[in-house]
């Protein structure tokens, strides 16, 4: 049985690049992509005529669309629809459980916009179990072409904490025969809040960006193993990691970043990194959720 992939889709043309892109990431990754649209009827409040026969036939069509297009241009696509009767986000979160990734379409750059990937974006994306991927549309298309660009990730913390992100980032490039940018970035106001042990492990290197530099490549070294196919390009740099994160990924076809996930519940916060790799990357954005 194939892999999965979801792709939440309501007809809008950010929503048919996401539909466009996931099809092409399934193409590469031999996987199978099921398109729901989340619809319920709900009767307005005030006084105006509804036609919800009339709604639940453009829900309808909205996947038939979706389904004619991608068959179109991938007819070997292993492909299913469904409509799934209640609101987006729990639709969409019960869609993806199981999923490899949920994709979803954004809706352009900037907080004057609203958070970009609509309402729901999100919330979609801090309570999901597996990666969700941001793309952004021109036109109906996605901005990024299908092979232009490095994939660029975002290393954080130790081996562990980057395992889930490193190995989603890895793959990424390794279907795409890309060179995969892993980027860690360190900021001096941040330093003098380390430990004690931190900083005299530091030292022992030789400074803080020597420490860096060994952190990212303990991260990355038992997924060179793992794709010695994939060419990696180490970067560290001091500075705001979401600034970094972002000029690094300026000419990138995928961005990745983690999210980490919080036992209590905290609304929807996704973390500084990934919200801004959300609202300012031009290349769709991989949010990995990890512990």
């Amino acid at each position: 049985m194939k892999r999965t992939l979801v792709v939440g889709v309501d007809g809008s043309p950010e929503s048919r690049a996401a539909a466009d892109w996931a099809a092409r990431e399934a193409v590469r990754r031999d996987m199978h992509v099921h398109v729901a649209h989340a619809w319920l009827w709900q009767p307005l409040a005030v006084p105006v005529v509804q036609d919800p026969d009339g709604e639940a036939r453009r829900a309808r069509q909205i996947l038939e669309e979706t389904e004619t297009e991608l068959v179109r241009r991938h007819p070997k696509l292993s492909l299913t629809t469904e409509l799934v009767p209640d609101v987006p986000v729990p639709a969409l979160l019960r869609a993806a459980k199981g999923a490899e990734m949920l994709v979803l379409g954004s809706r352009g750059h900037g907080a004057l916009a609203g958070f970009l990937l609509g309402s729901y974006g999100q919330q979609l994306i801090a309570s999901a179990d597996c990666p969700v991927v941001s793309v952004r549309a021109r036109h109906g298309k996605p901005v990024t072409g299908p092979d232009e660009g490095e994939v660029v990730v975002g290393q954080q913390g130790g081996v562990d904490d980057s395992a889930d992100v490193l190995r989603f980032a890895f793959e990424a490039a390794a279907v795409r025969r890309v060179p995969l940018r892993a980027v860690r970035a360190w900021d001096l106001p941040l330093v003098y809040g380390y430990s004690l042990g931190s900083a005299w492990i530091a030292d022992q290197f030789g400074g803080f960006e020597p420490f860096e530099k060994e952190a990212l490549e303990q991260a990355l070294e038992p997924w060179r193993l793992r794709h010695p196919e994939v060419e990696v390009i180490a970067h560290v740099e001091q500075g705001s990691a979401g600034h970094v994160l972002l000029s690094a990924a300026s000419d990138a076809q995928l961005l990745v970043v983690g999210r980490r996930v919080r036992e209590s519940a905290l609304g929807t916060r996704i973390g500084s990194v990934a919200h801004a790799a959300l609202h300012h990357a031009a290349c769709p954005v991989a949010v990995v959720p990890h512990h």
